[in-house]
């Protein structure tokens, strides 16, 4: 979660790998910490993890400049940072008025233009959405470095298939949902003649020992991200949910945080005791996910969340 305070990311990030996660995400939710910049921090204060940045919205910067500061972080930490592009939260791209007029072109031009300035490529081109006139990296990468994007809608999985090697599950998806996206994200693979596939699931979390009050306290995140996404998102509408969500979210966001069905934190959160806990993880690898990444939606409790589920859920998974 992007409220933990920039200073505190570093630490994090050592702690997490101390207590032997596979790997770490961090995000880019506008306006909390600039995503390269957290990124650098963790992996400063990292030796083996992965650090992964899940994600940058593809319009919130020049794919050039992109490309600049991936490089600079995959050559400065060879094998140990994968960057993850996305459309970007509607309500936050409104905000800065940078909504892409084609999202699909927007994201297409972005992870083709990032990928070949990697590569070493001077590109000079026109697009929907931007412009190379003879750009090219000082520093380019090596052509191995893994882009992921992060989307949900059909059209935009397939796509994810057809140009990334991984997608990003958000938050607020259950298996339901990661199954009906994998259809959409194999038919764009194998279009491209594609064989594998990153498929990272983040969720919401919240994990003590009082299962009920975990499931309590996950409850305001889930109600401002569906609000953020809106009624009409296609993570809730797997579930045939978005007639009841439009509903809700007329009271605003405590009253949807009060009012929502219990059912809804159980599919769209990993909230619970540690026993419950480990069901919800396995449920979503069960239904395609290459791993979950979980989000504490506590920042003050995250570092007790942390211990909790390295010491009681991660040996049950192993």
């Amino acid at each position: 979660m992007t409220t933990t305070p920039p200073e505190e990311v570093g630490p994090t990030a050592a702690l997490v790998e101390e207590l032997g996660f596979g790997e770490l995400w961090v995000a880019e939710d506008y306006f909390m910490y600039g995503g390269f910049a957290a990124s650098a921090a963790a992996l400063q204060a990292t030796h083996r993890i992965s650090v992964n940045l899940g994600l940058i919205a593809a319009v919130a910067r020049h794919p050039a400049v992109s490309a600049m500061e991936i490089a600079s972080l995959a050559r400065t930490y060879p094998g140990r940072f994968v960057p993850g592009i996305g459309h970007g939260v509607p309500v936050w791209t409104d905000q800065m008025g940078i909504t892409a007029r084609s999202p699909l072109s927007a994201l297409d031009e972005c992870v083709s233009g990032i990928r070949k300035l990697l590569r070493g490529e001077t590109l000079d081109d026109e697009g929907k959405q931007f412009t190379f006139r003879s750009v090219a990296l000082a520093h380019p990468a090596p052509d191995d470095i893994p882009l992921l994007t992060g989307v949900v809608g059909p059209k935009s999985l397939e796509l994810s298939g057809k140009i990334a090697e991984g997608t990003i599950v958000s938050v607020l998806a259950g298996p339901t949902y990661v199954r009906a996206a994998l259809e959409h994200i194999r038919k764009g693979m194998r279009a491209a003649n594609r064989t594998e596939h990153q498929v990272p699931v983040f969720a919401l979390s919240s994990v003590a020992e009082d299962g009920a009050a975990a499931r309590e306290a996950v409850r305001p995140a889930l109600a401002m991200y569906l609000t953020a996404l809106g009624p009409h998102n296609p993570l809730s509408g797997a579930l045939g949910w978005n007639d009841k969500l439009k509903e809700l979210i007329e009271g605003g966001v405590d009253e949807l945080a009060k009012n929502m069905p219990d059912e809804w934190v159980e599919e769209m959160a990993i909230a619970g005791n540690p026993d419950e806990v480990t069901d919800k993880v396995r449920n979503l690898l069960d239904a395609g996910a290459t791993s979950v990444v979980l989000a504490p939606v506590n920042p003050g409790g995250a570092t007790d969340e942390l211990k909790l589920v390295a010491d009681k859920v991660l040996p049950r998974l192993s």
